[in-house]
């Protein structure tokens, strides 16, 4: 077999700023602002560009195959051997940002991310032995290819199989404690695989659930929950044993739920862990909520939401007074809504209070209050604090009760700006649900100023995206909407890939509806009219509802109509 040597490819270097420049893919001001952020970061450019949102790691692979002068390969879209692909060890697929593809003239076809890192060629030809054929790949269809051949559900297996062999039947308090210190134990191994295939996955939630025989771990991805692996159930009291001494909950108390907190670094990614333990038949079962601490995402230019909507909650924010709620079921981004609004209002010159259960996201310059039920410190209590704080902003976590809801109309009518979040299913339900836990109807009417309903609908993978004909019952659905009903109505959906792990869908997009509180809503309501109200709200929402928002979602291609159908149900 010839040596493999830098010789065999041989690149021109070239500037990858320049080079989107020219195709128009991105403009001066752009890339100033993307090499400002990689000074600061240490991140490679083509990853500041794609965090950035300024162009996607498609173009840019396409690119740089362009300016190298070798392919493009689409991950996605290819099937290579996994015993092939097993020439790096996962490690070395995941350090060097390489996929052996197959054989190739000899030598071997390398999927790579950066295929003009000549150091990291190099090292990559001496590790494999082989001479290298190089294309382009995409960074987010390698890591895809890798968690799915490579299988990280074994490695979990492997590492709960170790723990397991460690615990034995009986764990014991010291040994415990000499696992959490050691950065090498099974237990931590095995914890830190979770959390990183987690975060490769853009995880929400990391379910680990105790039954008789095994120990679930499931992942909630996209809003939909996924079996990652179901170990050996003698391994559970370790995990959750380790997860509480974490979040330095109390390990001697298992009876009674606990929540808490801690923060990880997991792939370069600082998370913020909200965890949550409940006593169940087998054991504790533990969730955990996932926060990427990204200051990026809480801003409202970064949230989708439609410029009529955004306009007029702005407009609302820069009132001195009044309520602002944001309404929706439990994982539909309202505290992200919120804490976004939050960020625009943060500034020297203004005094918020924030009073929550837990407290999700930490921002500075705000003054953060955790609710605590044992010590009698409620949600109504830390309200009535507060308005002796002398607050021009307080943020209430959710309108749990009536006395909370009225404590804070009362501050929204005497002079400050308050938010807060609700369930209901509407925009238009929420001022009547607000009566329903017993507030005056004048406060309801004089108080509150504007609603937003959202919800969070899966989007069609771009991978796999393809065309296909609605369904008679999908149909059926569409009868009061004949602009999409008319003639043979075409929709998207998603076949299935390794990028998306077959689930036909990739990431999320919130829609939006909003109700701004007229002078004749504001009348019904006092009248308590509810049937006035309702239709006077109909005729206030126009075009911008829930369930216009989804469906527009669908005439777009950007989801499925069965999606659309699971999320405007009921709106």
């Amino acid at each position: 077999m010839d040596r493999p040597t830098a010789a065999v490819f041989n690149p021109q270097r070239f500037r990858l700023g320049d080079v989107l420049i020219g195709k128009g893919l991105l403009d001066a001001g752009q890339l100033a602002r993307a090499l400002e952020l990689q000074k600061t970061s240490g991140r490679k450019l083509g990853r500041v560009l794609t965090e950035l949102k300024f162009v996607s790691d498609l173009q840019i692979a396409e690119v740089v195959a362009d300016q190298l002068g070798i392919e493009f390969v689409d991950l996605t879209r290819c099937e290579p051997d996994p015993a092939v692909v097993r020439r790096l060890s996962e490690a070395q697929a995941r350090r060097f940002r390489a996929l052996v593809l197959g054989p190739k003239d000899g030598g071997l076809e390398v999927g790579l991310v950066d295929a003009a890192d000549m150091v990291s060629f190099d090292q990559l030809s001496r590790v494999l032995k082989a001479t290298i054929h190089p294309v382009v790949v995409t960074e987010e269809a390698l890591l895809a290819s890798i968690e799915r051949i490579y299988q990280r559900k074994e490695e979990l297996a492997g590492l709960a199989s170790q723990v397991a062999a460690d615990v034995g039947d009986v764990l014991t308090l010291s040994g415990l404690e000499s696992a959490a210190s050691a950065d090498d134990a099974p237990i931590v191994k095995l914890l830190n695989s979770i959390f990183g295939s987690a975060v490769t996955r853009n995880v929400s939630d990391i379910h680990i659930e105790p039954q008789e025989r095994a120990l679930q771990i499931r992942f909630r991805a996209d809003g939909v929950m996924q079996v990652q692996s179901n170990p050996d159930a003698r391994i559970a009291g370790a995990v959750v044993q380790r997860l509480k001494l974490m979040a330095s909950l109390d390990i001697s108390e298992k009876r009674l739920p606990q929540d808490g907190r801690f923060r990880i670094k997991v792939a370069n990614a600082m998370l913020d862990v909200r965890i949550s333990t409940l006593p169940t038949q087998f054991g504790e079962s533990v969730v955990m909520r996932l926060l990427a601490q990204n200051a990026d995402r809480l801003r409202l230019d970064a949230l989708d939401i439609p410029a009529p909507i955004l306009k007029r909650l702005r407009a609302a924010l820069t009132a001195s007074s009044g309520m602002v709620l944001v309404t929706g079921p439990t994982g539909s981004g309202k505290t992200t809504t919120l804490y976004a609004a939050l960020s625009e209002l943060n500034k020297p010159d203004t005094k918020i209070i924030t009073v929550e259960d837990p407290v999700e996201y930490r921002l500075p310059g705000l003054n953060q209050v955790q609710v605590n039920e044992k010590v009698d410190l409620t949600f109504s209590r830390v309200l009535r604090a507060c308005l002796r704080q002398d607050p021009d902003v307080i943020l209430v976590g959710e309108m749990r009760d009536a006395e909370t809801a009225e404590i804070g109309l009362r501050a929204a009518l005497t002079g400050h700006l308050v938010l807060s979040t609700l369930h209901t299913t509407s925009a238009a339900g929420t001022p009547m649900r607000l009566r329903d836990m017993g507030v005056a109807p004048y406060m309801v009417a004089l108080g509150v100023r504007l609603v937003i309903a959202q919800r969070l609908v899966r989007t069609i993978c771009r991978h796999c995206r393809s065309e296909t004909e609605a369904a008679a019952h999908e149909r059926e659905w569409l009868a009061d909407d004949p602009e999409f009903t008319s003639g043979r109505l075409q929709v998207w959906r998603g076949t299935g890939c390794t990028a998306c792990h077959g689930s036909g869908y990739s990431g999320r997009v919130a829609v939006y509806e909003m109700l701004e509180m007229t002078p004749e809503l504001m009348h019904l309501v006092n009248a308590d009219d509810p049937a006035g109200f309702a239709a006077a709200a109909q005729r206030a929402f126009a075009e911008f509802t829930l369930r216009r928002a989804v469906l527009q979602l669908v005439h777009d291609g950007h989801t499925t109509l069965a999606e659309a159908m699971r999320v405007g149900s009921g709106v």
